[in-house]
C-alpha cells in the first residue's frame, strides 16, 4: 500500500522540516523526488540522506516567488523525467505580527513566497500533470480556519492557499488531477527552535513545553506526522479524494475550548 513506484514528485521547501520529511518518505516509497529549495545546502543534504538510503532524488536551488525560474526548473524536470505525477507546494515563510505592526515589506514577502510561490508552481506544473493525471498537495495551516494571535500576514497567505486548492481541484477534475491541502497546527521544525532561541534565550525548554501544551493532544506534531498524511493523499489509495482541506492539529480546532 501507498507505493509511489515509478512516480515523479516535486517537493518545494524540501531542505528542512516538513518538506524534508515528505521528500524522504516519498523516496522510501520509491518515488523519484525533485527538491526545490532556496536553501541549496539544506536541499543537497536531503538528497544525500535519500540517496545514501538507496532512494532517488535531485535538488535545485529555487526561489518559488520567481516565476521564470520556477518554470525553467519544472520544464527541465518534466523533460528529463518524462512526466510529473505529484506536486507538493510546501515552501513557505512565517511571520509574527498583527495588522498594525506588520510592515508592507513583510506583508509582500509573505505573499510572494506563500501565495505567489504556490501559484507559480501550479502554473508551471499543471500542463504536465494534466497529461496523465496526478496529485497536488498544498500546505495550508490551521491559521486559515481559526484566529491565532499575531499571525495576520501568515493567516492571509494560508487562507489564500485553501482558496487556490479548491479552485484548482474544480478546474482540473476532468483531467484526473486531484488537489488537496492540509492544515497543520504547530509542528516542531527548525523554525520553532530558532524562534525560541531568538525570543526566549535561556528559557527555550520552558517555552517549548508551554507551546506543546497549547495543543490539546499535549505535544507538537513531528514533521513525520505531517508527511504520513501527505503520502496518503498523494497515493493511489486516495484516488477518490479531491478539493479537501484536512486539519492535522492534535485536536486544536475542535477541542481547544
Amino acid at each position: 500500500m501507498f507505493s509511489l513506484k515509478n512516480k515523479t514528485a516535486i517537493v518545494t521547501g524540501g531542505g528542512s522540516g516538513i518538506g524534508k520529511a515528505i521528500a524522504k518518505l516519498f523516496a522510501k516509497q520509491e518515488a523519484t523526488v525533485y527538491i526545490l529549495d532556496f536553501d541549496e545546502a539544506g536541499a543537497a543534504q536531503t538528497v544525500t540522506e535519500i540517496t545514501t538510503d538507496g532512494g532517488k532524488a535531485q535538488s535545485y536551488k529555487c526561489d518559488v516567488s520567481n516565476q521564470a525560474q520556477v518554470k525553467e526548473i519544472i520544464d527541465s524536470i518534466a523533460n528529463s523525467a518524462g512526466n510529473i505525477d505529484i506536486l507538493i507546494n510546501n515552501a513557505g515563510v512565517a511571520h509574527v505580527g498583527n495588522a498594525e505592526n506588520t510592515s508592507e515589506e513583510d506583508f509582500t514577502r509573505l505573499f510572494n513566497v506563500n501565495v505567489k510561490g504556490v501559484y507559480n508552481c501550479l502554473h508551471a506544473a499543471l500542463p504536465y500533470l494534466k497529461l496523465n493525471g496526478g496529485s497536488i498537495l498544498n500546505m495550508a495551516s490551521i491559521a486559515s480556519a481559526v484566529g491565532i494571535p499575531d499571525r495576520f500576514a501568515y493567516s492571509m497567505t494560508k487562507g489564500a492557499v485553501v482558496g487556490m486548492t479548491l479552485s484548482t481541484a474544480k478546474d482540473y477534475i476532468a483531467f484526473n488531477v486531484r488537489c488537496n491541502c492540509i492544515s497543520p497546527a504547530r509542528v516542531h521544525t527548525p523554525f520553532v527552535d530558532g524562534f525560541l532561541a531568538k525570543n526566549y534565550p535561556g528559557k527555550e525548554k520552558e517555552m517549548f513545553e508551554k507551546l506543546s501544551k497549547g495543543q490539546p493532544i499535549g505535544r507538537m506534531a513531528e514533521p513525520t506526522d505531517i508527511a504520513f498524511l501527505v503520502l496518503y493523499l498523494c497515493s493511489d489509495e486516495a484516488s477518490f479524494i479531491t478539493g479537501c482541506d484536512y486539519p492535522i492539529d492534535g485536536g486544536f480546532i475542535k477541542l481547544n475550548n
